[in-house]
């Protein structure tokens, strides 16, 4: 069987009526070979950004594809093929975004997952659960389990490195607040722990959140029906004196430094800036 050959021009080549099948996979052949090479010259003109994107994904196809385009984008990239030495490298490499298939061999999706979000060293790490189920419930399980999203198969590869630098974003914003600090005061929100001069002290959920809100706003006057709705929920009609409570428990437990929260006479409360 003869075949037509494709001459090589700038332009797609034309239509070749000896042998459609041919013609169709030259053409495609082309396209393919002039996207590599647009995407090679991006990457070249692209920043690295330092940060890694774990991939663990045993479709190779799918592992090339995503690699070439989060590179385009300028992050590093790690990869494997299988659940065991995915769970392995998030815990050695510490990247700062991991793209999990759900179905692995060794280990699933789903388990990494939960285990690398119930460990504090790695709890931080975004997770994007990546498969071929589009059933609600895997979903529903995969975002249970502390995935912080979920993409099916097939994808748009630039819809993905925008999820992943929208997630990253937030993941940065949200690592910003973990810990605040005011003179001797530190919080974790993270922990859910306050410390004073390096002593940790115990909060209720309510006394933790309200030191927490001034902290954010420290310098800013807040009004006590303010403070009512924002810490607790409720609408400014409920009983002010509220606030004024937790206020008093708070500066006793702060004990030397409670003197950070000043009193604002008729009006509300502030933490002072330094």
């Amino acid at each position: 069987m003869r075949f037509a050959t494709v001459p090589v021009t700038n332009h797609a080549p034309e239509f070749l009526s000896s042998n459609q099948f041919s013609v169709g996979f030259a053409r495609e052949s082309w396209r393919w070979q002039i996207e590599v090479v647009s995407a090679i010259k991006q990457l070249r003109m692209e920043p690295a950004s330092g940060k890694t994107i774990l991939i663990v994904e045993d479709e190779r196809d799918v592992v090339d594809l995503l690699t070439l385009s989060l590179r385009k984008a300028g992050f590093a990239v790690s990869t494997t093929t299988d659940g065991a030495a995915g769970l392995h490298k998030a815990r050695i490499e510490r990247p700062a975004f991991i793209i999990l298939d759900l179905m692995l061999p060794k280990m699933p999706g789903l388990e990494i997952c939960k285990i690398l979000k119930s460990d504090p060293a790695t709890r931080q790490i975004p997770i994007m659960m990546l498969t071929a189920k589009a059933e609600e419930i895997d979903r529903i399980v995969g975002l249970e389990f502390g995935a912080d999203d979920y993409v099916t198969k097939p994808f748009s590869p630039r819809e993905v490195v925008l999820r992943i630098r929208a997630i990253m974003r937030r993941s940065d914003a949200k690592q910003e607040e973990e810990r605040l600090a005011v003179g001797p005061i530190v919080i974790d929100p993270e922990r859910h722990e306050t410390s004073v001069d390096g002593k940790r002290i115990n909060l209720t959920s309510l006394e933790f959140k309200l030191l927490r809100t001034l902290m954010q706003r420290r310098g800013r006057v807040q009004a006590r029906d303010r403070l009512l709705n924002d810490v607790w929920g409720y609408e400014s009609i409920i009983d002010t004196r509220t606030v004024d409570t937790h206020i008093r428990r708070l500066r006793k437990k702060l004990g030397k430094a409670a003197n950070v929260i000043e009193s604002v006479r008729g009006f509300g409360y502030r933490l002072r800036e330094s």
